[in-house]
C-alpha cells in the first residue's frame, strides 16, 4: 500500500497525501470510487524517474469525510490548485484517471494550472456520463445511506467489479471497499455519488482545445463505464495524437493492465 503520512488543510478539509521517489515531479490523480491506492502497483515503478506526489481527493480514501461536505468536482480542482501551491510545483507531469481526469482538466482550463505533460485515461470529461446507480442515488441518497451493512457491502463490491474487465482480486476488493464501510464510510460513499453532476464537466467542456503540453490519452477497450469513443473524442479535442486503446482493459486500467500505464509514462519521460 502507498503511505500517506501528510495532511494538508484546504478549505476546511483534511487532505491526506504522500510523496516518493527522485527526479522531476509527477502528480497522480485517482477517480471515483477509488483512492490513491489505485496507484500502489504503479508508483513504485516510476520512482527512479520521478518524484511522485499522490493524495486522496476530498471525501475519499484517508482524506476527511463528514456530513454536509462538498466533495463535488467543483471542489476537487480547487484542492489540486492549493496542493500545487503547497508543494511548490510548476509544470509537473500529471497522470489522471476518471474524476482525476476531470479534476486535471478543470484545473488547467479554469484555474490556470500548467503541466509538463498530461497522461489521461478513462476520464470523466465529455457528456453524457453517469450510470443508472448514480441517478438512483441522487434521487434517494438517504435510503442508500441507511441500508443495512450487508446490503451496502453487496452493492459496493458489485459496483467496484463493474469497473474492471477481469475479476478483481479479493485484496483489491477489500482495499477499495474499506474507506466506504462503517458509520462514516457508508454515507460518504453515497454522498460522493449524490454530488456527481454533469454540469461540472459541461461548464468546462466548451473550452477544451489543444493543451500547451504533450498529452497522451489512453482508454480501456472494454470500459463499460465510459466507452472508448469518448476517449477518441477527447483526444481529438486536447491532444496532437489519437487515443491509444488498451486491449483487455476496462475502466479500471490500473488493475487490468497497469503495465500499459507505466509503459506510456516511461515513453513520455524518454522524450523529455
Amino acid at each position: 500500500m502507498l503511505d500517506l503520512p501528510n495532511t494538508a488543510m484546504i478549505e476546511g478539509n483534511a487532505v491526506r497525501w504522500g510523496v516518493s521517489g527522485n527526479g522531476p515531479p509527477l502528480v497522480v490523480l485517482h477517480g471515483t470510487p477509488f483512492s490513491s491506492q489505485v496507484w500502489r502497483r504503479i508508483v513504485p515503478l516510476l520512482t527512479d524517474w520521478r518524484t511522485v506526489y499522490y493524495f486522496d481527493l476530498v471525501g475519499y480514501g484517508q482524506s476527511e469525510m463528514r456530513p454536509g461536505q462538498d466533495v463535488s468536482l467543483a471542489m476537487q480542482n480547487r484542492v489540486l490548485a492549493a496542493l500545487f501551491a503547497q508543494w511548490g510545483l510548476d509544470r509537473p507531469d500529471v497522470l489522471a484517471h476518471d474524476f482525476g481526469g476531470a479534476t486535471a482538466l478543470r484545473a488547467y482550463y479554469l484555474n490556470g494550472l500548467r503541466y509538463a505533460s498530461l497522461t489521461i485515461f478513462d476520464a470523466v470529461a465529455l457528456a453524457p456520463w453517469g450510470s443508472p446507480l448514480v441517478q438512483h442515488v441522487r434521487e434517494h441518497e438517504a435510503a442508500f445511506s441507511g441500508m443495512p451493512d450487508y446490503m451496502h457491502r453487496a452493492v459496493l463490491r458489485a459496483y467496484l467489479q463493474t469497473a474492471a474487465h477481469g475479476p478483481l482480486s479479493e485484496e483489491a476488493l477489500e482495499l477499495y471497499s474499506a474507506p466506504w464501510l462503517g458509520p462514516v464510510g457508508q454515507p460518504a460513499f453515497y454522498r460522493q455519488i449524490a454530488q456527481m453532476d454533469q454540469r461540472f464537466t459541461d461548464e468546462v467542456e466548451p473550452t477544451y482545445n489543444r493543451m500547451d503540453c504533450p498529452v497522451t490519452v489512453l482508454w480501456g477497450e472494454n470500459d463499460d463505464w465510459i466507452p472508448l469513443e469518448k476517449g477518441q473524442a477527447l483526444a481529438a479535442r486536447i491532444s496532437d495524437h489519437p487515443c491509444i486503446p488498451i486491449a483487455n482493459a476496462g475502466h479500471l486500467v490500473q488493475e487490468d493492465r497497469p503495465e500499459a500505464i507505466v509503459a506510456a509514462l516511461l515513453a513520455r519521460f524518454a522524450q523529455g
